[in-house]
Formats: C-alpha cells, structure tokens, sequence
C-alpha cells in the first residue's frame, strides 16, 4: 500500500475544498480500503466524511424515502421506517455481504461505487430515486454510466438518495456463495405511472429490462414473465454463470420478486 494523507471533513464544503488532485472521499471504505490495499487504486489523499452531520439518517413522506449518504447497510436493514415504507430496500439490504460489511458500508459508498454486481444501483433504479449531492439533483437513469462509473463529477459529493415509494415492490437475488454480491439481481417495483424492474450482476453496469417492464405494465403476474424473450448477447460469463445461464436466471429471480409483491 502506498502512502496517502487521511483528513477529516467536518462539512460537505470542507471536503469539497480537501478534495484536490489525487483525492478520494472515504466513508465505510469496504471497496476503498481493499482496492488500495490490492494496488488497484492510489490516492495522495482520503478524506474522511463520516464524521460530516447530515449526512447520515432516514426520512420519511408520503412519497418519498430519502436516506443520508453514510448510513450503514444495517442502519438501512433494521430501520422501522424503511421497513414500512419500502420493506423490500431493508431486505435488498440485510442481504449485503456479513455483519462485517453491513456494518461499515455506506449506502452512499455503494452507489458512489457502482460495482457491476451491486445491489443498491437496481433499488435506485427500480425506485426512480435521485441522487441528491453538495452541487445538484442527479437522476438515476442518468446516474449509473458504466463499469464503475457514474455521472458524479470531481469534488462533488452525494449527500442524500431519495426513493420514489411504490405501490409494491421487492427484490430478488441469486447470490455469489463467497461475496454474497449478485450473480443475478432483479429489482421489481410498480410505482403509481409506472412498473420499473433493474438488473445487476449481468452487464458491466446495472440497467433496466424495458421487455420485462412492458409485459408486466399489461399484466402485473409472474405468467407473464414466462412469454418474455431475453437475449444473453453482452451478459457477464464468468466461472459462476455463462451468459445464457444468467439470462435464464433473470426470469426466474423476476418471478421471484412479482410473486414477493
């Protein structure tokens, strides 16, 4: 591991400022920390953002969930008040990694991140969430770019996503047995204009299957899934899943969610 600077921010303008040059912001670091420690990533200077008040917490209206940047996956797991406004983003959660990870990984972190296999970017997706920063309103159809790249610019920071609360919602996942990221994950959520489903773990960045949002806008049912083609052409092949596998295991992790609703 190479040497860098650890700074605290006590505010979002404080890291802003600190975060000059080769500069990265660090949160739970369960991605950060690894990918330095493995010589996949360098940086002159971390800054510290946990310690940053506001940025952590849950909120809850009539139409919205918006949780702060830096609050844990487990935070997010056992909170009362995402458990009744979307029940199925404290499942997508409980389900992420150990208590090891829970525990330290930000939700913030995550779709900062945005790791092809990730489950937070389909919720974001699938719940047409935005991603609030230090700067703007970001979209999530206009977040997630590509294989660990989103539209967030240098120095620029997420503060807060806020999920659109739908009408009923879950998610489905077929996990790696090791990481417990998804080999396969499909996000299902029919919200008041519209019926949204995300997939992650099956291309270099997670995206939605407008095939499976057009058959179940006509027939909200798992029968439905069952006349839907999905092609396997660019799908991830690796030594857990080849392309046609995980096309097959899109349906089926589908049905899963529409029969979880």
């Amino acid at each position: 591991m190479k040497n860098f600077n650890f700074k605290t921010a006590s505010n979002t303008k404080e890291a802003t400022k600190l975060a000059s040059g080769r500069a990265t912001f660090l949160a739970g670091g369960m991605t950060l920390l690894p990918a330095i420690k493995l010589r996949l990533a360098a940086y002159s200077d971390l800054i510290n953002i946990k310690k940053i008040k506001g940025l952590s917490g849950i909120k809850v209206s009539s139409k919205s969930l918006r949780i702060g940047a830096t609050t844990t996956h487990a935070e997010v797991a056992s909170s009362k008040e995402v458990g009744k406004s979307i029940p199925s983003l404290a499942v997508l959660a409980e389900g992420i990694g150990d208590p090891q990870v829970r525990n330290r990984g930000t939700i913030g972190g995550s779709i900062a991140n945005n790791d092809p296999a990730a489950d937070y970017p389909s919720a974001c997706l699938a719940l047409n969430a935005t991603i609030h920063t230090n700067k703007r309103k970001i979209p999530a159809d206009k977040f997630f770019k590509g294989m660990f790249e989103t539209d967030l610019k240098k120095g620029e920071l997420i503060e807060s996503v806020e999920f659109e609360a739908p009408e009923k919602s879950a998610y489905a996942k077929f996990p790696n047995p090791a990481s417990r990221y998804a080999i396969v994950g499909v996000y299902v959520a029919k919200l008041k204009k519209e019926v949204r489903v995300a997939i992650t773990g099956v291309e270099s960045c997670v995206f939605r299957c407008k095939k499976l949002e057009d058959a179940l806008s006509s027939n909200f049912s798992t029968s439905t899934i069952d006349s839907v083609n999905i092609s396997s052409k660019g799908f991830n092949a690796d030594i857990h899943a080849s392309a046609e596998y995980r096309a097959h295991i899109i349906k089926v992790m589908a049905k899963k969610a529409v029969s979880s609703c």
